[in-house]
């Protein structure tokens, strides 16, 4: 299968997460989710669907967070693989603190673990790129969250956000795919920077810049409004206009003076960088509306490869990179 295969089957992949049942974390206790790469997106996702009152945040590093075994945290470990270090030297601190711990993985060490210590755990599918397989690991936290009655009517969440790809994709001719190859083309020969409103817009304007750094095989920024307008907006020249094409992710919850910020920095931007287009959200709960803003970036990293020659699967840098790393060469 291609890439675009793959993002075809993200509905298919969310319904997955349908009725599982797992014990839940510990919700009278902060949550720290660990999670790198598409994993961490995943968990991320999570917790913008998150209604709990209690603290959730997702670590991308090693170890914990220095308050989280003081704190008595939950702790959910996210890994496709199930071996990326990162992750597992959280989990190894978790355990030695005898926190709340569940896991999420594909296989791997981290499912030997969670085998070993009768954790909570979610199998995913495995045989993807992790940041193909986001639709599974999402539907994983989600499940794993609404166990615990973090995530309110988890399978309806679920349900909601794969018939919005549904429609979006429509089989690989949908109204994302037509966009997302629109978009590609405005950002020929130009560095995409992906602005949007934080919570939901910024997280999915991060989803787009890691989509075309590994599907498209080139630099992209992502940047978070209001935070973008008390800094980045000052370094944007005309000078800058025919290098730059900025995107702009709008969801439709947005609060009102994130919504105005973006359109005034579309205005304070005209002529000193190209607007190569918005994406407007759709759907009503957070999960819904992240993945018809974020699939059209997935959409469009993978036009940007086929543009460009590049085979958008392979991540050969990113896998010579993890192989010094194994050698001890750094």
């Amino acid at each position: 299968m291609t890439m675009f295969d793959d993002i075809l089957t993200l509905p298919e992949q969310l319904r997955w997460g349908i009725g599982h049942e797992v014990a839940p974390l510990r919700s009278d206790r902060p949550i720290v989710l660990l999670g790198m790469g598409g994993s961490a997106m995943a968990a991320t996702i999570g917790t913008l669907a998150s209604k709990s009152r209690t603290p959730m945040i997702v670590h991308q590093g090693y170890g914990l967070p220095p308050w989280a075994a003081d704190g008595g945290a939950s702790v959910l470990a996210v890994s496709y693989s199930g071996n990326t270090e990162e992750v597992l030297s959280g989990v190894d601190q978790a355990i030695s603190a005898g926190l709340d711990l569940a896991a999420i993985a594909s296989g791997g060490r981290l499912a030997e673990i969670a085998g070993e210590h009768g954790l909570p755990y979610i199998e995913v599918p495995g045989g993807l790129q992790p940041r193909a397989g986001v639709g599974y690991q999402t539907a994983a936290v989600t499940a794993m969250l609404g166990a615990g009655e973090q995530i309110p009517d988890a399978d309806a969440a679920l349900v909601e956000a794969a018939a919005v790809l549904d429609l979006l994709l429509d089989g690989g001719s949908g109204g994302a795919v037509e966009l997302g190859r629109d978009l590609a083309a405005g950002l020929e020969d130009r560095t995409a920077v992906v602005y949007g409103g934080l919570g939901v817009g910024s997280t999915a304007a991060y989803r787009w810049k890691t989509q075309i750094n590994e599907n498209a095989k080139v630099p992209a920024f992502a940047g978070v409004v209001p935070e973008m307008n008390h800094n980045e907006l000052e370094g944007w020249q005309p000078e800058t206009s025919s290098s730059f094409g900025v995107i702009y992710l709008r969801d439709s919850c947005d609060h009102p003076s994130v919504a105005r910020r973006l359109d005034l920095s579309g205005t304070v931007l005209s002529g000193k960088v190209r607007r190569v287009g918005d994406v407007l959200s759709t759907g009503d709960g957070p999960l819904a509306r992240f993945f018809s803003l974020a699939v059209v970036g997935d959409i469009a990293s993978v036009a940007m490869a086929e543009a460009a020659g590049v085979d958008a699967t392979p991540v050969v840098t990113l896998e010579a990179f993890k192989k010094m790393l194994a050698k001890g060469a750094l």
